[in-house]
């Protein structure tokens, strides 16, 4: 446990780590999907326990957005998000490979998620990065950016996702929250021995920090010497 520390740091940068220009453009629309929609059903209800995602709606990555699957009661949302999630900068910004299933709380449905899911409509029109960058700048404009409601949440426990390169697999199982314009070193984030980590990268002005949890969504303890290679 002495050594999370400096594994959630890690995990923090590594998105903007790995190698640049390994994925210089889109690939073909087809390699972003999932092999059937069962199993991105079942890939995003992995985000979180069966006690919390058996009960949430489930969206799944459609032709034109993300549709709902499965209508959802308790206010949460899971979804298996895809690599242009990340910052425009980032190397990963075109992989996929990248899976990561991530279920969201009300607060945050209603106030993150739909940054993620109008740029989706923004890649599966086939917009360039240039001009989804300008369409970031227009929101930015008009005020519009990503305003996380208090008690904004989103768990991330899934053992079956691809969060990037960098670690090859889904890393540990986290739980994140999302505050606006904060430090990573005012919550004691990115620090030795310190349990938290904080990306104030990818969704700029938002920071974004993480937790570490025992065990996956299934309940299995995870083992900090071998998850993600570690």
């Amino acid at each position: 446990m002495k050594h999370i520390g400096i594994f959630v740091l890690c995990f923090a940068t590594s998105m903007a780590s790995a190698d640049a220009g390994v994925y210089p453009s889109m690939a073909p629309i087809g390699q972003y999907g999932t092999a059937s929609r069962s199993a991105e059903i079942a890939l995003a209800s992995s985000a979180a326990p069966a006690s919390i995602s058996d009960h949430a709606q489930i969206l799944v990555l459609g032709k034109r957005g993300y549709e709902t699957a499965v209508a959802g009661r308790n206010g949460f949302v899971c979804l298996v998000v895809r690599s242009w999630d990340v910052s425009f900068d980032n190397p990963e910004f075109w992989n996929p490979k990248v899976r990561a299933p991530q279920c969201f709380n009300a607060a945050s449905a209603r106030s993150v998620l739909p940054r993620y899911l109008e740029r989706t409509k923004w890649v599966l029109a086939g917009d360039s990065v240039a001009k989804m960058r300008a369409l970031a700048a227009a929101a930015h404009a008009a005020g519009k950016d990503m305003k996380p409601l208090p008690g904004s949440i989103c768990y991330m426990m899934s053992k079956g996702g691809y969060l990037n390169d960098a670690v090859a697999g889904p890393w540990y199982p986290h739980v994140m929250t999302f505050a606006l314009g904060a430090k990573p070193a005012a919550w004691g984030a990115n620090l030795p021995d310190s349990p938290m980590a904080a990306d104030d990268t990818n969704y700029k002005p938002v920071t974004i920090f993480m937790v570490v949890v025992p065990a996956w969504s299934d309940g299995t303890l995870i083992r900090y010497d071998t998850a993600s290679g570690h």
